[in-house]
């Protein structure tokens, strides 16, 4: 598995960085460690009298796990909840299965992501990589999404995932029980 650095710095090589600020595109998160400047008027169940701005988690509903994320400009409409910023990272996708198990972030599974964003966007990538031939035949692009799938959910069994995450015990066939 590659180092979350290391995924950041090909998701810049790709991606490029944003023209103004000189921001990485997108990135890669943990996200319990991320937090925001945000309007708050409830602090603890307890409601204040003003809002205020204040520093809160960012993805407070997200348990351990990594977030890919893309630079945006905050809408005009919610900068009363971000003031303290112009442009901002939003989330575009956790790594995470169906049951909300965080899984390991993977170059290919994360490039599939951002390139299916700018193809739903109607834009061409800003990347730097061409997908070879085999990619660009409804069946080549069948077959590698297969195999993304294959990477990123496995066979989808509570054994298959256990013995996947290093929880599950293997009893090999020569074990002699004494």
């Amino acid at each position: 598995m590659e180092s979350i650095e290391t995924l950041n710095q090909r998701l810049i090589n790709y991606y490029g960085t944003d023209v103004v600020t000189g921001q990485p595109s997108f990135r890669i998160v943990w996200a319990p460690d991320e937090t925001e400047m945000r309007l708050v008027d409830m602090v603890g169940g307890i409601q204040l009298l003003h809002a205020e701005v204040r520093e809160v988690k960012k993805y407070p509903y997200m348990k351990e796990m990594y977030v890919l994320e893309r630079l945006v400009a905050v809408p005009e409409i919610s900068q009363h909840e971000l003031p303290a910023v112009k442009i901002s990272y939003e989330p575009i996708w956790s790594y995470c299965d169906g049951d909300q198990n965080a899984l390991p972030p993977i170059w290919a599974a994360t490039k599939f992501v951002v390139d299916t964003l700018f193809a739903a966007l109607g834009k061409a990538s800003m990347r730097k990589y061409i997908d070879s031939e085999k990619n660009t035949t409804p069946e080549g692009k069948e077959q590698r999404i297969t195999e993304l799938q294959g990477e990123l959910f496995g066979d989808e069994t509570n054994v298959g995932d256990a013995l996947r995450y290093k929880q599950g015990i293997v009893v090999p066939p020569n074990y002699n029980k004494e």
